[in-house]
């Protein structure tokens, strides 16, 4: 007798072998029951398993009556039975009698269509099961049809009690109208409309359509409706557009690819031409598009607010534009303004190596050497000033100062500008009280800086520049209201120019027409500075009569009433000449420059490419040997920082307290910030001004 062997079959056929040996017996010899031992074996434990899975499963013939072959254990509880029994006699033990009576042509419909689409994927439907206790349950039924050697066709079928889903999805369906609801308050008119049926529902009326409609709710003809109010109320060059976007074919075929879409027309009324949105939603089954939501309102100041906003995008792109053009002028300008004193510089060093034995024309060359690198340097501190200032990095202080000092100080560093021009460069400080003040000196002397660079650069020979200062008492007792003006009698500046003075590259003129070189950031550099002040700057100006710069700020007032300042710098040369100061950078160019300039003062210099040996100098040599130490910043092997730190670390009190300046490329206000907090007494920046290096001195030693 040949065996049928079943391992290599599916777990289906597994099941299937063995109610087969079930229903027909065990004692007939052709049954497939009579396998392997082991083989029966398998089966029966796969039943066992079937059985106990928590789902529900059945397996039905899919011809005649559909006989349920076999249903788990999770089917009986699915309908509420005890037993078997009570299952088949509840059921009939048929898939027919599963199914609710009104749901059965549509299930059975749709599962014939899924089979003949595919006959490898599963098929799904949802229908409802009366249950013995009377209940009404809603399942999910996923099931696959299969041709079985031992049963013939067949449907195996996956279900799981779907009830609480369609319950939920009910729940969301209500929050979704009563959403719709909270948001078509804004819509004046809403249809519920029914394409196939060419029926109209009207769910809210504006007073204006009301009239197309009798009392009650009723249904009318939407194509009727349609014409009526395209014809009625519709802007002559909208209706067109309005007849097209409620044609019933236009309207399937918008809906069928997006859910709702929108058409903006005009309604005419007797007072005015009126703008409406007319938004149509799909409101029926996914695939189904012939049941939509129409709704209408009107949009005056929703089009109002698009076109400020179109408004507000064009002047913020003009705008954007000519930044865009300033900055590419600006770019012009600085390659011709750069390129001027680095020719300068290499065009005069070249001279004046082949007249090294003509002193004077020597003379003349390397004063026109240096004309032109306080020129390069000058624009290159004002562009990256600008840059650290739009970081937003910049930070002020509040110290004691005095302002008669202050501009004093500062009229004595632009001598040597007025008078190469013949200008009269006075101060009148008669209308402040208080000139004993807490701010920020430093930015205080950058500001009239600025805006005293400017005025010598537009003043003709001859001309005049006054800076005053005049006060008055702020609201609080400790505080008052200065206003620093800077005027002069120069070429002024032209209406059409003041708007734009403060912005960033903006000249009057560029260089190439004036001759003027500058980066024209001087004043936009000045203006920000006030801002970071607190305070604020103006401009006043007439053509060939000349311009005032004025700023206000807002100080708090000292308690002294004057500085004392002593000027000892000669006294202080006389007394450290010979003394060793020890010179710290890792640039030979700039040790060889530095050095000849002190020794030019009288001190006797040493120098350390870095700070390992400037230290190692420093603790080799006798305490009190080095009276001061200049200090680079940016340094390999150990920086300047770190070096200070350590020196100040020495037990020595005559070498921890030696005194240290920073003389760095590193010139904004953070990097005297960190000099001052690792240990240095001051910071100068590079190149060497021996003047400020004696008023540091004075003040140090």
């Amino acid at each position: 007798m040949n065996k049928q062997v079943i391992t290599d079959q599916s777990p289906i056929e597994y099941i299937l072998s063995v109610l087969y040996g079930l229903e027909h017996g065990s004692d007939q010899r052709d049954s497939p029951s009579f396998c392997d031992t082991a083989d029966l074996k398998t089966a029966q434990e796969l039943k066992k398993f079937i059985d106990e899975i928590p789902g529900g499963f059945f397996i039905y013939h899919a011809d005649g009556d559909e006989k349920i072959i076999y249903a788990n254990k999770a089917m009986l509880r699915l309908f509420a039975c005890d037993t078997l029994k009570e299952f088949q006699e509840l059921t009939g033990n048929t898939f027919p009698g599963l199914v609710h009576p009104d749901d059965l042509e549509a299930v059975e419909c749709s599962i014939r269509d899924q089979i003949s689409q595919s006959q490898y994927d599963l098929d799904y439907v949802e229908y409802r099961i009366i249950r013995k206790d009377g209940q009404i349950r809603w399942v999910e039924d996923y099931g696959h049809f299969i041709r079985s050697q031992f049963a013939g066709d067949i449907f195996y079928v996956f279900v799981g009690d779907a009830t609480e889903k369609r319950e939920m999805q009910s729940e969301e369906e209500l929050r979704r109208l009563a959403v719709i609801e909270g948001l078509s308050s804004e819509y004046e008119a809403i249809l519920y409309v029914d394409l196939d049926m060419d029926k109209l529902l009207p769910y809210r009326l504006s007073s204006r359509i009301e009239f197309q409609f009798g009392s009650g709710p009723q249904c009318y003809s939407f194509h009727e409706f349609c014409t009526e109010y395209v014809k009625t109320w519709v802007y002559s060059e909208d209706q067109a557009l309005i007849t097209l976007a409620l044609d019933p074919h236009w309207i399937r075929k918008n809906v069928a690819s997006q859910d709702t879409y929108y058409v903006n027309y005009r309604i005419q009324t007797p007072e005015a031409v009126q703008c409406f949105q007319l938004r149509i939603a799909h409101a029926g089954h996914q695939e189904s598009c012939s049941q939509v939501v129409i709704g209408s309102r009107r949009v005056d100041d929703e089009i109002q607010h698009e076109m400020e906003q179109k408004k507000l995008l064009e002047d913020t792109l003009n705008h954007a534009k000519r930044a865009n053009i300033a900055k590419n002028t600006f770019l012009s300008n600085m390659s011709h303004d750069m390129r001027t004193p680095l020719n300068a510089i290499t065009g005069f060093t070249a001279l004046a190596k082949n007249h090294m034995g003509e002193p004077e024309k020597l003379a003349e060359y390397l004063q026109k050497i240096q004309d032109s690198g306080d020129q390069l340097l000058s624009l290159i501190n004002d562009i990256l000033e600008i840059s650290r200032i739009e970081s937003g990095t910049l930070q002020t202080e509040d110290v004691p100062c005095c302002l008669s000092d202050l501009i004093s100080d500062f009229l004595k560093s632009l001598e040597s500008q007025t008078e190469k021009k013949h200008l009269s460069l006075t101060m009148d400080l008669s209308g402040a009280e208080h000139t004993r003040v807490y701010s920020d000196p430093g930015k205080l002397k950058q500001i009239l800086a600025c805006l005293t660079s400017n005025a010598i650069k537009y003043t003709p020979d001859g001309g005049r520049i006054n800076i005053s200062v005049s006060e008055r008492k702020a609201p609080s007792n400790n505080y008052a209201s200065y206003e620093i003006s800077v005027e002069d009698n120069g070429i002024g500046i032209a209406p059409e120019y003041l708007e734009h003075i403060f912005e960033p590259f903006e000249r009057v003129k560029s260089t190439t027409f004036s001759g003027i070189h500058g980066t024209g950031l001087g004043l936009t550099i000045a203006r920000r500075l006030v801002e970071l002040m607190d305070g604020t700057i103006t401009v006043e100006s007439t053509p060939e009569k000349g311009s005032r710069f004025a700023f206000f700020l807002t100080l708090r007032i000292h308690s002294s009433n004057a500085l004392e300042k002593e000027d000892a710098a000669e006294a202080l040369l006389e007394r450290l000449k010979g003394q060793k100061i020890l010179l710290v950078d890792d640039n030979d160019l700039n040790l060889e420059l530095e050095s000849e300039l002190l020794e030019d003062l009288g001190f006797s210099v040493d120098t350390a490419m870095d700070g390992r040996i400037a230290l190692d100098l420093l603790l080799q040599a006798d305490p009190g040997t080095y009276a001061l130490i200049l200090m680079d910043i940016q340094m390999p092997i150990m920086n300047g920082y770190e070096t200070t730190q350590v020196i100040r670390s020495l037990n020595d009190p005559l070498l921890h307290s030696i005194p240290i300046i920073a003389l760095s490329a590193n010139a904004f206000e953070e990097d005297r910030r960190m000099s001052r907090k690792s240990g240095m007494n001051a910071h100068l920046s590079k190149p060497l001004n021996t003047d400020q290096l004696l008023e540091f001195l004075a003040e140090i030693i």
